[in-house]
């Protein structure tokens, strides 16, 4: 009987999150007669009524537990919080808002049963995704592979199946602050299959990520896993001083050969505006590696989990080492 975890992250569902989890039991009940299965819903509040939808729904299934964030950490500390108290032989993440179809469950346990570690999901987006978005997302994937030299598929989504021993890596190894699980998810390495699927339209509401969450999104991604960025600035740092230097020797040259003309403000102007920019470019580029230093060197919880409910008797959740549960 294979053991299987699933975590659900959750933020302001309440129109749709009886309907997931009525799709996602019907499969999972298909799957019974050789998979033990627990459900566990990771909630960062919200002012609608998601949390009591989920209370009534771990009321009435002892396989179902709800853990509630004391504030909102994002989605993924929610499924690192899942990791952090699975014991089971395999983890299945996905999201709640039905666009990671739960009827590829069994798929993915099949080629986890086959011998692939980490089965990841490609999100393969049809026409009602603008043009902009799927062309962003595709460069974003493209450079990173580039700098960070971490091969993540293109559309690669938080609807994966991870073998016990890489969630073990996960919840004792990995402790990053502002881990960018799709890009570790490939760096751990082992075997991995890659599953294709069509994400189902939005029933309800819209995407949680605004632009500048994608923005921050990217660049965490990036500077997790490149330091290409630090030494572009340092490689430009060396152009420009080289062409400063070598500017200045024409002007010398110039002023003892007794052609310059009368100096125009124009070109010192756009010099000085040009250096400062990049100066200020470099200096964000800095800061964002110092803010990552920064969080980890203070080394505050990943996550705080206000209450839980639900998991009935048969719940057993894996104790957590050195407040390993609410790194």
């Amino acid at each position: 009987m294979k053991d299987i975890d699933i975590v659900c992250p959750v933020f302001r569902e309440e129109g749709v999150i009886r309907l997931f989890h009525e799709r996602l039991m019907a499969v999972l009940d298909s799957q019974e007669h050789d998979c033990q299965f627990r459900v566990r819903y990771v909630l960062d509040p919200s002012g609608d009524q998601t949390e009591e939808d989920l209370k009534a729904i771990a009321s009435s299934d002892a396989r179902i537990e709800v853990l509630v964030m004391s504030r909102r950490f994002g989605h993924q500390a929610a499924l690192v919080a899942g990791m952090d108290r699975s014991d089971a032989q395999a983890v299945i993440m996905l999201d709640s808002d039905l666009q990671h179809p739960p009827e590829l469950i069994p798929l993915l346990i099949q080629r986890w049963v086959d011998g692939a570690d980490i089965v990841q999901t490609v999100r393969r987006d049809q026409g009602e995704i603008n043009v902009w978005k799927r062309t962003s997302s595709r460069w974003f994937y493209k450079l990173l592979l580039q700098l960070g030299g971490v091969d993540i598929q293109a559309g690669a989504a938080d609807f994966r199946l991870l073998s016990r021993r890489v969630v073990e890596i996960f919840r004792d190894d990995i402790c990053e602050h502002n881990p960018f699980l799709r890009g570790l998810v490939g760096w751990v390495g082992f075997r991995v299959d890659y599953i294709p699927f069509v994400p189902a339209a939005r029933i309800q509401g819209r995407s949680k990520y605004r632009v500048s969450t994608l923005l921050n999104f990217a660049l965490n991604g990036i500077c997790s896993f490149s330091k290409v960025p630090l030494r572009l600035c340092v490689s430009a740092g060396l152009l420009l001083s080289m062409l400063s230097l070598i500017a200045g020797a024409a002007q010398i040259a110039l002023y003892f050969a007794d052609t310059i003309e009368v100096p125009g403000w124009t070109s010192l102007f756009s010099a000085l505006l040009f250096t400062g920019g990049i100066q200020l470019f470099f200096l964000g580029v800095l800061g964002e590696y110092i803010s990552l230093i920064f969080d980890e060197v203070k080394n505050r919880p990943r996550y705080i989990v206000a209450r839980h409910f639900g998991g009935g008797s048969s719940f057993h959740a894996a104790p957590a080492k050195d407040g390993a549960a609410n790194r």
